[in-house]
């Protein structure tokens, strides 16, 4: 199926419209309005759902692999839980998981 350039263009303005409308019914219509103390507390809570559901098909099912997880990957994610859960530091969770993840990379070629 071919797609004229006219077609995709609209398709892309329209998406464009689309996000514009999504992000003004929060922002544009509530903003400038205290929210509710419920609303807040469950905002606070976006960025700790947001970064595990961008990372975990990347673990599970890496394109590297065909899809099949692989023991390194796991292992990083593993050891990135572990050292944020018991220390507390964001730093040194993403630092100590990447350094498993290259060096179980490295070590199991």
């Amino acid at each position: 199926m071919s797609m004229s350039t006219g077609m995709i263009w609209f398709i892309i303005a329209m998406m464009g419209v689309g996000t514009f409308l999504i992000r003004f019914s929060f922002l544009g219509l509530i903003g400038d309005r205290p929210l509710p103390e419920w609303v807040l507390r469950h905002l606070r809570y976006t960025p700790v759902a947001v970064l595990p559901g961008l990372v975990a098909p990347l673990v599970l099912w890496p394109a590297t692999t065909g899809g099949a997880p692989e023991p390194a990957r796991l292992s990083a994610a593993v050891v990135t839980l572990a050292v944020g859960y018991f220390f507390k530091n964001v730093l040194a969770a993403i630092i100590s998981g990447a350094a498993t993840l290259f060096g179980l990379l490295w070590l199991l070629g």
